[in-house]
């Protein structure tokens, strides 16, 4: 069955009108009709069961049938801060961690960066989330924040009590296989993951003086040099999945 998101809040017994891009689909795609069943779902952990009620040119106008809890989230929170890469490539990075129940997303200044992020790339990887959550199947959007300094987000989870596991990327850190206590922690417990990924040319050298300082594991994923999404999707999924 279909899967279309909502921006307003939704309830059993309402009607709500879809529009933009999900209208479109409905209408030019699928060709919806009245009586046609779809889901719905507003971003806030549920889904609903919705009948077409009224197409027009523009719009689609569905009433909400059922409320089903389909709950596909984490048992914790994950936050990864990452210098974007280039063009498509943050439409994937983005698509990914939605796939992998990431919660948050924070670009990256670092002093390396490339990739100058403002509200109109934000809006993008946002439409990136909501339509890689319409087919995983997830009913909570991963947040997309404004883009912020490293040095901001390092000092947002200096406080040991802010999270369990502050991991920044380097390829002269621990082997992240090797710190195994953090990796406990998020298997039997509650916590919150938080990683920092560079920019293609890596954090510089104060950089990981000041992650260090701030109480954050600096760590490797390997001897090879991986992309900004390579490493964001691998730290993820070395949580996400187990």
């Amino acid at each position: 069955m279909h899967r279309c998101y909502c921006e307003q809040p939704i309830s059993v017994d309402s009607t709500v009108c879809l529009q933009g891009p999900e209208a479109h689909h409905l209408l030019h795609v699928l060709r919806a009709k009245q009586g046609m069943l779809v889901t719905v779902f507003d971003g806030s952990g549920a889904e609903f069961l919705a009948e077409v009620e009224y197409t027009d040119r523009r719009n689609v106008v569905v009433r909400i049938v059922e409320r089903r809890d389909v709950d596909c989230e984490l048992s914790f929170d994950v936050t990864v801060g990452c210098a974007l890469p280039k063009g498509d490539r943050q439409r994937f990075l983005a698509e990914k961690l939605v796939e992998l129940g990431v919660t948050r997303l924070v670009p990256l200044q670092t002093e390396r960066s490339v990739v100058r992020v403002n509200e109109s790339v934000c809006g993008r990887l946002r439409r990136t989330v909501i339509e890689a959550s319409k087919q995983c199947r997830r009913n909570r959007l991963l947040e997309v924040v404004g883009a912020v300094s490293l040095a901001e987000f390092l000092t947002s989870f200096s406080s040991a009590e802010a999270t369990d596991v502050r991991w920044l990327a380097h390829p002269d850190g621990t082997p992240c296989s090797d710190v195994r206590f953090e990796h406990r922690q998020v298997t039997h417990g509650q916590p919150d993951v938080v990683f920092a990924i560079g920019p293609e040319g890596g954090f510089s050298p104060g950089e990981i003086v000041a992650a260090e300082q701030s109480g954050w594991q600096v760590v490797s994923l390997g001897p090879r040099m991986l992309r900004i999404e390579t490493a964001a999707i691998s730290l993820a999924a070395k949580f996400a999945l187990g």
